[in-house]
Order: structure tokens, then sequence, then C-alpha cells
């Protein structure tokens, strides 16, 4: 049977750093808004960044991946990317001059999805692609962290997805790690963690970001 906790602030945004810098919403994947999210966005808010990470499972969380599959299907995308249009109007709201949008695993997937609307000023995957269904293109530029095990693309090509990006003229940035699967920067369920490619991944989207969101 899968095991939840429950989260602190449950179904509200945290907000890190100096409002009114150029702001990120830091999106969790399927185990929820764990822990180490907030490190990760604290890190980010020392690097001049406005950080605001939502929380898309009404305040439960998991570290089991029973749990993930059942909070993935619980669900609705619709209410999702409400919530993810809501944080980044946050930080505009704050005064931010650009927003970017970083997205884990099933949260990757949504970020991808939200830029399409334009919305965003630039947007980082980890382990995440979008298929031939959610169409649109994506208007900003793209940062893709790709793992080298296990089918973390549900069998999409992500080959092709880059292709279609470049097709319409997305600037795509994209790097592999080797022997690292879906999950590997996810801190808080240790199993899945890779500590190297985390460091390296986090390192490449403050650099990324800065280029696209600081002046």
């Amino acid at each position: 049977m899968a095991e939840f906790v429950d989260i602190p602030s449950p179904g509200w945004p945290l907000e890190f750093g100096e409002p009114g810098r150029p702001a990120i919403v830091l999106v969790h994947d399927a185990y929820g808004r764990l822990p180490y999210l907030e490190a990760y966005a604290k890190s980010l808010a020392n690097q001049g960044f406005f950080v605001v990470v939502p929380d898309l499972f009404d305040g439960v969380a998991t570290v089991q991946p029973a749990g993930a599959d059942e909070l993935v299907a619980r669900i609705d995308e619709g209410f999702a990317l409400a919530t993810l249009d809501d944080a980044v109007a946050l930080g505009r709201a704050q005064g931010a001059p650009r927003v970017g949008i970083i997205g884990l695993g099933l949260g990757g997937r949504l970020a991808l999805r939200l830029a399409q609307s334009g919305d965003a000023d630039a947007v980082v995957a980890y382990y995440a692609v979008l298929g031939d269904e959610a169409t649109g293109i994506i208007p900003c530029p793209v940062l893709l962290h790709r793992p080298q095990l296990n089918d973390w693309t549900n069998g999409l090509d992500v080959d092709v997805f880059v292709s279609r990006l470049k097709e319409h003229g997305t600037p795509v940035t994209q790097y592999s790690y080797a022997a690292t699967a879906d999950g590997f920067a996810n801190a808080t369920v240790l199993e899945l963690l890779d500590k190297n490619a985390a460091a390296l991944a986090f390192a490449r989207s403050t650099y990324f970001l800065q280029a696209q969101l600081l002046d």
C-alpha cells in the first residue's frame, strides 16, 4: 500500500529570494514537493533569482514509486497547468522582468507544456519530453537533461522531439548523463539520486538561466 506524507504550506507556493529579481518556477516530480527542492530553490536564490515552488499534489508527497504512480494518476493536468500559470504570474507580480521554469519528470513535462503558451522566457526540463499530441511550438530557449538509462520517455523519441523544436526555431541545449536513470536529481529519494549528475545538472541549469534571464 502506498504511503504519503503531509508537506508544509499545502497547496501554496513556497517563495525564496528577493522579490523583483528574475524569477524561476521550480516544479516537482511525481514524488511531490519533497525537502530537497527547498535546498535547490535556496541555491538558485543565492544566484540572484526569486524562486517560486508550487505544490501540484494538494499537500502530500511520497518517497515510494507506488505512491508516485498514484499521485500522477490523480493529477488533473488542466489544474496543474493553471497552478504553474499562477506561479509565473506571482513572479511577474513581484516585479520579475523575466521568468524561467525548471521542471523535473512530471514537472518537466508540464513546464514544457506551459512554455508553449509563451508565458516563460526559458525552460529547463529534467528527464521529460513531449509527444506529438502536445502540438505547438516552444518560443523560448530550452535546456534538456537526459538520463542514459531506463525508459523515462514512455516510448517517445527524444531526438524527434528535439528536431521538431529546432525546425520551429527553438534554441535547444541538451546534456546526457551516463549511467543515470529517471529521478537522478531527487535528493530526498536516495535510491534515485546520482549526486555527481545532480550537481552537474544544477550548475548547467544555473548557467543557462543566468544567460537567459539576468541582464
